[in-house]
């Protein structure tokens, strides 16, 4: 069933023709939904939703929508009173934090309800500070998101660090948050191989996968407008494609899997070095 549930949804086909949805929620499927709590929206972390989607959850291998409030995906937990409050009653155990030392400076520490572990994951593809100084034009930063997102498969230290993500997932009970800084490449990266492993559809994964521009909307925009004031509208141009998400950056890191590995089961198995118990489990809490 896995290899099933995998090979019915690694591979993206016209990736840029497909539209993320409303925030109110894609077509889950003509399975009747069950009465389930919505996913909170906050207020000082606004890339904050749930991997297994909205409504019901999306559709996954078996006919069966994922399970809600299992997996969270999100931008830094620099959480407000009012948003800490709320996420202390979600049930979650465990956070894990893909930022790097440097991003984590002094007042953007994550902020976590009593009892929380945070597990601690730096991963970063490249040096990302000294590629965004050579970047010159536009297409040069959607260059650069593309090349990053081919990182996640090629970089031998980053597949270290979704090894210990996934496995620490599995073995941990409970619900769970997955952030980086914006929510939207590392923590997308991660979503997606998790949603193409129980079976959701490419086009559900890549309209998830897009929501962060709607999620971040007001965010990115009060960024590119600091940006402009500070340095003009060229500069506004070119740091854009870095806060947004485009179909073309997942697509290229699933090309990369398909050429390097043929299959996220590979990717799974052989670059990551999971076990096919750990694969099973994480099936399991997702549509289980």
């Amino acid at each position: 069933m896995i290899t099933l549930g995998v090979a019915g949804s690694l591979f993206f086909g016209s990736a840029a023709a497909v539209a993320a949805p409303p925030v109110g929620g894609p077509g889950l499927g003509s399975q009747e939904s069950p009465v389930v709590k919505p996913t909170p929206v906050l207020s000082s972390v606004d890339n904050f939703r749930d991997l297994a989607g909205l409504d019901a959850g999306y559709m996954g291998i078996g006919n069966k929508h994922l399970n809600r409030g299992v997996i969270y995906r999100s931008n830094a937990l620099i959480a407000n009173d009012s948003d800490l409050a709320t996420l202390g009653t979600l049930g979650i155990t465990k956070v894990y934090d893909l930022r790097t030392a440097g991003e984590i400076t002094p007042g953007k520490e994550d902020r976590l309800p009593a009892g929380v572990t945070r597990t601690w994951l730096p991963t970063l593809a490249g040096d990302v500070l000294a590629g965004t100084s050579n970047l010159k034009t536009p297409a040069d930063s959607v260059a650069f998101m593309e090349n990053m997102n081919r990182l996640f498969v090629t970089d031998a230290e980053v597949r270290k660090s979704f090894t210990a993500l996934f496995n620490d997932i599995a073995a941990t009970s409970g619900a769970q948050v997955i952030h980086c800084t914006a929510g939207k490449d590392r923590t997308g990266w991660a979503s997606a191989i998790l949603q193409s492993l129980v079976g959701v559809s490419p086009q559900t994964i890549m309209s998830d996968y897009l929501l962060t521009n709607q999620y971040s909307a007001a965010s990115i925009e009060r960024q590119l407008a600091g940006v402009e004031a500070a340095r003009g509208p060229e500069a506004r141009a070119l740091y854009s494609p870095l806060l947004h998400v485009e179909a073309s950056y997942l697509q290229a890191g699933l090309d990369q899997l398909k050429a390097s590995y043929g299959s996220v089961q590979n990717y799974l198995l052989n670059g990551l070095g999971l076990d096919p118990q750990t694969i099973r489990t994480l099936v399991v809490k997702l549509v289980g």
